[in-house]
């Protein structure tokens, strides 16, 4: 199976189980609010991997300015943070709404955690699993205007019995680990979860063709 059509595949399922569990989403204090501009701030990580927070927000940013929103450069942010002192996700998101948007002057900010990150193997298969939790806060007002989450995995497997199967399964796990697909999955877990237009995600921001005003 080919690595695209592997990619499409986890998509399509991420997709269906969303579709099933995000439906009835209040968008009532999203409308309301109309931000244009999103803070992406440095993911929590409560996974086990150390550069799970750095690959998710990596490629958070590109699905948010897609869907029509100005998004804050990552660099200059990272920057700001550090020279006022704040050097860990925990200790940026401990910040009031206030306080970041005195800051930045952004009109809401992106909370997200890294749930899982990395790969694990199994007796036959070896999987890469990503799971990011998402939530969009007023920095204005300080109230809740979205939240989501989105699991993608992709598991390689083998054929051909036993013992190919087995063989197959510890050299997945280490091509996984030295190739890093967990920064692949990534990619795919921040498209699903931040791009505007699914089922109980984010609306389409001002920049866009599609966004509705009202």
């Amino acid at each position: 199976m080919t690595t695209i059509f592997r990619l499409i595949t986890i998509t399509v399922v991420a997709l269906l189980a969303g579709c099933a569990a995000t439906n009835n989403v209040d968008y009532t204090a999203f409308r309301e609010s109309k931000p244009a501009s999103i803070l992406v701030l440095p993911p929590m990580n409560s996974s086990v991997e150390a550069g799970a927070s750095a690959a998710v927000l990596a490629q958070a940013t590109l699905p948010l300015a897609e869907s029509g929103y100005y998004v804050l450069p990552v660099a200059v942010v990272d920057e700001t943070f550090r020279q006022n002192g704040l050097f860990t996700a925990g200790d940026i998101h401990a910040l009031a709404p206030s306080k970041l948007h005195d800051i930045f002057g952004a009109d809401a900010a992106l909370y997200l955690d890294v749930k899982k990150y990395g790969s694990s193997y199994a007796i036959l298969s070896s999987s890469v699993v990503v799971e990011i939790d998402a939530t969009l806060i007023d920095l204005r007002s300080g109230a809740k205007l979205w939240e989501g989450k989105k699991s993608v995995a992709e598991t390689s497997g083998s054929s051909g019995g036993l013992i190919g199967m087995l063989v197959q399964a510890v050299v997945n796990q280490i091509v996984n680990t030295l190739s890093d697909r967990s920064f692949r999955v990534a990619g795919a877990t921040d498209q699903l979860l931040l791009t505007a237009g699914q089922p109980g995600g984010i609306l389409y921001g001002p920049r866009s063709p599609k966004y509705e005003p009202k």
